[in-house]
């Protein structure tokens, strides 16, 4: 089992930020809803707490404060770029030092998050808005989740 011992302060901050960065790609991906959308990112990290010692090192991220770069884009394209590039360089440093299983336990969790962003304001119609669904395509691509 991985914890945060097994990462350098850089890496581990990197590896809390990630989560959020995904959220956050889906959260502007359309207009309205940011409320109901951040609300739904939080109730992500309190369900995977509920499930607490499935694995050590979600337990650690689902147990930490959510963690968000503060830097501050340009554009919406640059803020979606740095997110997903958070995404990709904290699946890189999990797989050179957690497990499999920990590796897809984070991958799930982040597609959950991503998820429940997106449905948590209909928008014009629909659950999931061409693009949220979009923005979670590009996270998958990011994680290298592919079904």
């Amino acid at each position: 089992m991985t914890n945060q011992d097994a990462f350098t302060a850089q890496e581990w901050t990197l590896v809390l930020q990630a989560p959020t960065s995904a959220g956050v790609v889906v959260l502007t991906a359309s207009h309205g809803g940011t409320f109901r959308e951040t609300f739904a990112m939080s109730k992500a990290y309190v369900e995977a707490r509920a499930e607490h010692g499935n694995s050590e090192l979600l337990d650690a991220v689902v147990g930490s404060k959510p963690k968000m770069d503060h830097a501050h884009p340009h554009s919406p394209e640059e803020l979606s770029a740095t997110a997903l590039e958070h995404v990709r360089d904290a699946i890189a440093v999990l797989s050179t030092k957690a497990t499999p299983q920990e590796v897809e336990d984070y991958r799930r969790f982040i597609l959950t998050l991503t998820e429940k962003v997106a449905k948590a304001h209909r928008e014009d119609g629909q659950d999931v808005s061409p693009q949220e669904a979009a923005a979670i395509e590009q996270i998958r691509d990011a994680l290298g989740s592919r079904p």
